[in-house]
């Protein structure tokens, strides 16, 4: 990959996976004004009421009951990465293929581990693990606490998109570093956060960013947020239990 090959692409994101980790589940973003900034990505929204994951534009909320719904654009979300997506590299990949062998082939043509890549995968699976977040009530826990105990849903023999965000260590308390990715079924019946799966064969694009534009809260639960206290070992937990 050369410079002069890749156009430069945004990916924007509203508040910190830290606060997020430490219980700051609110925020004043609207999902119209987050749809402005990318038609394409993963977050939650306010109080933890569901997965959220944004496809050509349409933003839908994955609930540990099983639903798939289309929220109100008047809703808001506490933390969310979005992007317009345009695959710069794609690869079809043909399995069955576990998330290991597949995290593994992805690395083999990413150019470089230092940029962010937004990752968009439509295949079919054999099966896929998801979970999800259930709503929160105040006073709020830290998220670790949070998702506790959350039951892990198995679909099989389906097909479907994951969406997610391949980034670098060095974001680490601002996103989640390593990849972060959610999964929907193209009957829209099924979807959350995503686990683990074997997939029998698809196609994986990446898009490749350079720029990134972070939008903090300006809430009181997130000016009084100790975000000094280092949260890695949290987010990973929360991330990949």
């Amino acid at each position: 990959m050369t410079a002069h090959a890749v156009t430069r692409h945004e990916i924007f994101q509203t508040s910190l996976i830290s606060a997020l980790a430490q219980g700051v589940y609110e925020d004043e973003m609207t999902l119209a004004e987050l749809l402005g900034h990318g038609s394409f990505g993963i977050g939650t929204f306010n109080g933890l009421d569901g997965e959220m994951i944004i496809l050509g534009g349409v933003c839908y909320r994955l609930r540990g009951d099983g639903s798939v719904s289309v929220p109100e654009l008047t809703e808001r979300t506490p933390y969310a990465v979005v992007t317009n997506f345009v695959p710069s590299l794609s690869r079809s990949l043909t399995g069955p293929m576990t998330r290991e062998e597949f995290s593994r082939a992805i690395d083999a043509f990413v150019p470089s581990s230092n940029y962010m890549y937004a990752l968009r995968v439509t295949g079919r699976f054999a099966w896929a693990s998801a979970r999800t977040v259930t709503k929160q009530d105040r006073p709020y826990r830290p998220m670790i606490e949070a998702t506790d105990g959350e039951e892990i849903a198995r679909h099989e023999d389906f097909s479907g998109t994951i969406a997610g965000f391949r980034t670098p260590l060095y974001e680490s308390g601002i996103s989640v570093a390593g990849c972060h990715a959610h999964i929907v079924d193209d009957d829209r019946t099924w979807g959350g956060h995503l686990v683990d799966f074997v997939l029998e064969e698809g196609e994986a694009e990446l898009c490749l960013g350079t720029d990134f534009h972070m939008r903090l809260p300006l809430t009181e639960e997130f000016r009084t947020a100790d975000l000094s206290e280092d949260m890695t070992e949290e987010i990973r937990r929360v991330e990949h239990h």
